[in-house]
């Protein structure tokens, strides 16, 4: 019986397909997510984010993510999927008819709130995964020795990072490592049960339960967090290794953040930043330099080694090793549920194009 089939009471059976596995590297990687167990075996749960799945004829019961899941609501994913249809419909329709179902793909995805779309042969899903980390004696999780890292670490501003989600294909009957099955099966029931939860999020956090019983479990994702008086909050999105993680905290500490702290004036070159320092002989240039410093001392720190923690300015950094989950029910994985909120509405994102797929005049 494969995972989605329902028996005749209604009851859906567990099924894990379980290799263990024997290739040397895959090995460690698998005795680290088990020592990982003992360093941060409990979880926290941050909250919903949100991609979009496509399904094509001959893909079965599997679904390829086509909108990283990374975003922090279900209309953010809706744009996405906007832009990917418009683009579609712009470069690569084969014809005047698939150019038009496409083009009214958009227009519904610019007035309404839809979360599932077919056209052109395909079907579209706005999904939700589920934000979540361990956490331990030591506090959250930080990356795992056998997560990837590069050779030789590239600190350029230019350089470009792995896209998350990349190619992903969801499959529900993939076979799992002994820990993955282990993990998807202790999260089988997560769900909001406390009262800080609003009551609506609550209900459909256990409705999802019978609606979507079983967890697919997505590659792991690499934040920057600060700790504050209420726990750790995170810096910057997910990224799919640690070291653009950290890059993007090198970021933040030479070029963002001392413009945003008045260190560096707004209107400056883009390539001026804490290590350049200002040039010109502006009369607090003195004290900017001074602090510019302490910026460029704290990014050195980070890139003299595979820093994780770092301490600046009283507030702790820190590189999380994030994870999400998803889950799937019998017509594959769960969308947005009613609580889930949006931080905008739909609204007209690219010009008209017609039939021939050219760009049409505002006017």
């Amino acid at each position: 019986m494969n995972r989605g089939d329902v028996g005749p009471d209604g009851s859906r059976p567990v099924v894990v397909r379980v290799r263990v596995p024997v290739e040397p590297v895959e090995a460690a990687v698998e005795a680290d997510a088990v020592d990982a167990v003992t360093r941060a075996g409990d979880v926290v749960v941050r909250g919903p984010l949100f991609g979009v799945a496509a399904q094509g004829a001959g893909d079965g019961p599997r679904w390829r993510v086509v909108i990283e899941m990374t975003a922090g609501c279900p209309q953010q994913a809706r744009d996405g999927l906007n832009s990917l249809l418009w683009f579609r419909a712009k470069d690569e329709a084969d014809d005047k008819a698939e150019r038009r179902a496409l083009l009214a793909a958009v227009a519904r995805l610019e007035e309404e709130r839809v979360d599932e779309l077919a056209v052109a042969g395909t079907r579209y899903r706005v999904v939700r995964a589920e934000e979540y980390a361990g956490t331990g004696p030591a506090g959250i999780e930080q990356p795992r020795p056998t997560d990837p890292e590069p050779l030789v670490p590239d600190w350029d501003r230019a350089a470009k990072d792995a896209a998350v989600d990349d190619g992903l294909v969801l499959d529900p009957d993939a076979p799992l490592t002994p820990s993955q099955a282990l993990e998807q099966l202790a999260l089988r029931g997560l769900c909001y049960t406390g009262e800080r939860f609003p009551r609506d999020v609550r209900e459909d956090a256990l409705r999802a339960l019978d609606t979507h019983p079983d967890v697919l479990l997505l590659p792991p994702t690499f934040t920057v967090v600060e700790r504050g008086a209420s726990g750790w909050r995170p810096v910057t999105g997910p990224h799919a290794t640690a070291h653009a993680a950290r890059r993007s905290l090198d970021f933040a500490l030479t070029w963002m953040w001392p413009r945003m702290h008045g260190h560096i004036p707004q209107g400056a070159h883009p390539h001026t930043d804490a290590r350049t320092g200002i040039p010109g002989g502006e009369p607090s240039a003195g004290r900017r330099t001074t602090e510019l410093a302490e910026y460029a001392q704290a990014a050195d720190t980070l890139r003299a080694r595979r820093v994780n923690r770092l301490e600046f300015q009283g507030t702790v950094y820190q590189i999380a090793r994030t994870r999400r989950l998803l889950r799937w029910g019998p017509d594959g994985p769960e969308g947005p549920r009613p609580s889930d909120t949006n931080s905008q509405d739909p609204t007209r994102i690219h010009p008209a194009l017609d039939e021939d797929g050219r760009v049409l005049p505002e006017d």
